[in-house]
């Protein structure tokens, strides 16, 4: 039989609705939509940072500095490859009257923007601010409550408002920021008394190339001509790399997800098969006595299938694209992505090409053994069961191999993929194993005297029973409801419990040395019993670590080692002669107070690990020029949700001391204290200070975790669904045996409620039986979740969870016992006749 013979016969055969294939395609359907949507929105965004690199970042290639800028020589050498602009940026508080605010204050110079256009409200796009000018940022401008024209004062500065920034090019490639911007002229911050010796101020130097280069030979040229200068380069390339990285995670967890849903789904897809082809015995066993082969069996269903599978994909992929537009409108300001509709056809394709082939998987089993539907099914409907057939097995390998091998193609995280898709085998594995001890188990228990628990309890463990399908689909289903559950309450734990807990009222930065007495006492003017902590801050980079006599230049490094984070670029500093708050030694011993030897350094326990230092090591610093050596004294656990000041890097006093240096305090006022009168007499009293109330910052990362957990609640609802769509599947898979049982009961006397009754019974012992592992299974990929890909705080709420797994084993029972009902309107003289 040729193709299009196969493709006729099949075609005729297929309801235009589907029926029979509905479950397969809502499977195939509910993955690939994820899919599609994940992929979509994640290379929409990827595009845009390529795109638009250079005016996210501001330039092809910028240097960051702490507390200096470039000097002349550094300058010419970007002068030789562009257009130069340099600005500094600093937090800094804004006043209005009686008002104050803290801000990110951005000093451009005149050649700023490089690339992209500065845009006020109104549309008018403007250069540098000159003079005392000033743009503001909408958040600015509402908070002081000011409009374009009215004054603010700015450290002894006051400066006009010459309009609302409507678009600010290189906003993503500043990073995340503790107030909202002004952009001001160059010279602004100097004139105005904030760059005093000590200042902590980051300067930035943009250069627009003035002809075609590589971006990283750029880098590596300018890395090797001042390898001690401390340099933080970063490209158009990866213009903003604390997004992408979040991208990346997010990316690789909804990805996961979406897989996840997609393995699920491909049960029920089995299932649904199985079903669906059984219903087809007498139109196999006609075909095959008007002299159809068993190859042309297989053809022509197979062909039906693809058809669902083909349209249960191409729905998927409709509404994946369509719901983009909500995703990006959800995360509008987080993340670079237009809010329109992104036709991405890789992610499209990856998306299709896994639900096809999952769908082959699962599906390819009871379509070979299909093919050996005998012709005596003409004559009878119930045969015994059909063996396996192990052809089956090449076709399952080689589609698993072929997801396998796509997987791991497409993932940025490789490992991290590999191994969900290893733990989602394994749990495979342990729920097939859980269905045959389950079944042992019933067939061991003693009989119960009710005839309808004892039928419901045979049901378990009879031959042809349904209960390894029920196994997986109801243990997939409930592990995604506790998933659910533990990863959201995690989520809001991060939000919620730990953070405001453990915050102080206030950060202040940069306060003179010369002044902690004054500032101790204007705070306590306004609470006696406020706590305050004050410790030096300086910011300096590692230029090189190891042991004395053989240490490792940090420039040299190819390749910063995981978990080393610290030694890239430049990162806080601080003195102390006790054991700071929040820290305790794991090793080695404190200088303790007046310590006056050889200059000594603490540092973090797990920065120790990754870099490979031990104790009696050495860290060369560079600090405002100078490189500073200090040998390594012991090794701290750092409480890093204590949200205060923690330092990897914690020297003794005689290291620093003498550095140009201020101060930066945290703040903690008793409980019902008005926090506004301090704000203002600290503005008022230390104007080159900055104040930075707490709660704001706390509010920008409530809504980022908040953005992010409504990503997770999305695609784990996904998961739900199809767990739910996996039952649906087991139970019409075990229809056609149900009904003939039903019958046969009905006839002996059953009523409907009894027959509901065993239906309840049945899949509540399972239920009830799988509803630990589920517990156990969902809380292990929700920690790995949270922990692992996320690097959140472990806090769920299990209350909450265990709420959700009960209301999940409601819903289970529901659905369960609502896709049982067709099998009381059966007919038992029309079953009965088909025997």
């Amino acid at each position: 039989m040729s193709w299009s013979t196969a493709w006729r016969i099949a075609r005729r055969d297929l309801n235009a609705r589907f029926k029979g294939l509905r479950l397969l395609l809502v499977c195939i359907f509910l993955g690939t939509a994820a899919l599609a949507a994940i992929g979509t929105l994640t290379a929409a965004i990827e595009r845009e940072l390529a795109a638009n690199g250079q005016q996210f970042l501001g330039g092809d290639l910028q240097i960051e500095l702490w507390q200096r800028s470039l000097n002349d020589e550094e300058r010419a050498a970007l002068e030789e490859l562009g257009t130069v602009s340099a600005g500094t940026r600093l937090q800094a508080m804004a006043r209005k009257d009686d008002i104050a605010a803290p801000i990110e204050l951005k000093a451009v110079d005149a050649r700023y923007p490089l690339y992209g256009s500065l845009v006020l409200d109104g549309g008018r796009i403007v250069g540098a601010p000159e003079g005392n000018e000033a743009y503001l940022a909408p958040g600015a401008a509402d908070r002081l409550g000011v409009a374009a024209g009215d004054t603010i004062l700015i450290g002894t500065e006051t400066l006009q408002v010459a309009g609302i920034i409507e678009d600010e090019p290189d906003r993503l490639g500043e990073g995340f920021q503790l107030g909202p911007t002004i952009i001001v002229a160059e010279d602004l911050p100097e004139r105005a008394g904030l760059l005093a010796p000590g200042s902590m101020y980051q300067s930035k130097t943009r250069v627009a190339f003035d002809a075609q280069r590589d971006l990283e030979a750029a880098e590596e040229a300018l890395k090797a001509r001042f390898p001690e200068a401390g340099f933080d380069i970063d490209t158009a390339d990866r213009a903003a790399p604390g997004t992408d990285r979040f991208v990346s995670r997010m990316s690789e967890f909804l990805t996961l997800v979406g897989l996840a849903a997609l393995v699920i789904a491909g049960i029920g897809i089995g299932g649904g098969v199985s079903s669906y082809l059984d219903a087809r015995r007498q139109s196999v066993a006609t075909l095959k006595i008007l002299g159809a082969t068993s190859s042309d069996i297989a053809r022509i269903y197979a062909l039906q299938i693809l058809a669902a599978a083909a349209v249960g994909s191409l729905a998927g992929l409709a509404v994946g694209v369509a719901a983009v537009p909500l995703l990006a409108t959800a995360l509008e300001g987080l993340l670079p992505v237009d809010t329109g509709f992104v036709f991405d056809a890789g992610a499209l394709m990856l998306a299709a090409s896994y639900g096809l082939l999952v769908a082959l998987v699962f599906a390819a089993p009871p379509l070979m053994r299909a093919r050996h539907f005998p012709a005596m099914a003409l004559m009878r409907a119930r045969v015994a069961p059909l063996a396996r057939d192990k052809s089956a097995l090449l076709v399952v390998l080689a589609g698993l191999a072929a997801i396998v091998g796509l997987a791991l193609v497409t993932a940025q995280q490789p490992l991290l993929s590999g191994g969900f898709l290893a733990g989602a085998a394994v749990v495979l594995g342990l729920l097939a194993a859980l269905g045959w001890t389950i079944r042992a188990v019933a067939a061991a228990l003693p009989r119960p005297a009710s005839p309808v628990a004892r039928a419901a309890l045979a049901n378990i463990h009879r031959p042809g029973s349904s209960t390894g399908a029920l196994v997986t689909a109801l243990g997939f289903g409930l592990a995604a409801f506790v998933l659910l559950a533990a990863v959201q309450s995690a989520i809001d734990g991060n939000i919620e419990k730990r953070v405001p807990a453990q915050a102080p009222d206030y950060f202040v930065l940069d306060i003179p040395r010369e002044s902690e007495a004054q500032f101790h006492a204007l705070v306590h003017e306004t609470d006696p019993e406020a706590k305050i902590r004050t410790v030096p801050a300086l910011r300096g980079a590692v230029l090189a670590f190891g042991s004395k006599d053989n240490m490792t230049r940090t420039a040299t490094l190819e390749e910063i080692p995981d978990g080393a984070w610290a030694l890239r670029g430049e990162r806080g500093l601080t003195y102390s002669d006790t054991v700071p708050d929040g820290n305790s030694v794991t090793d080695g011993e404190w200088w303790g107070q007046m310590y006056d030897g050889e200059p000594l350094v603490s540092i973090d326990e797990e920065f120790a690990r990754a870099a490979g230092l031990e104790i009696g090591d050495y860290l060369t610093f560079g600090v405002l020029g100078v490189e500073v050596n200090a040998r390594i004294a012991n090794t701290r656990r750092i409480d890093w949700e204590s949200m205060g000041f923690n330092y990897v890097f914690v020297l003794s006093p005689n290291a620093l001391r003498d550095t140009p240096h201020n101060l930066a305090a945290t703040v903690e006022l008793r409980e019902g204290t008005p926090t506004g009168p301090l704000l203002q007499t600290l503005v008022s009293e230390f104007p080159s200070s900055s104040v930075i109330e707490v709660g704001g910052v706390l509010q920008q990362a409530r809504t980022i975790l908040e953005q992010v957990g409504l990503a997770t609640l999305a695609a784990a609802s996904v998961a739900v669904l199809a767990g739910l769509a996996v039952l649906l599947g087991a139970i019409a898979a075990a229809r056609a045996s149900r009904t003939y049982d039903t019958v046969v009961l009905r006839v002996l006397g059953a009523d409907r409620r009894q027959v509901l009754t065993m239906q309840l019974i049945e899949y509540g012992l399972l239920a009830g039986a799988l509803a630990l592992v589920a517990l156990g299974l969902g809380s292990l990929t929700a920690w790995l979740v949270i922990t692992q890909l996320f690097e959140f705080d472990w806090l769920p709420d299990w209350g909450e969870v265990l709420a959700v797994l009960g209301l999940g084993l409601a819903v289970v029972l529901a659905f369960a016992v609502g896709a049982s009902l067709p099998l009381l309107r059966a007919r038992p003289a029309q079953a009965l006749r088909a025997l």
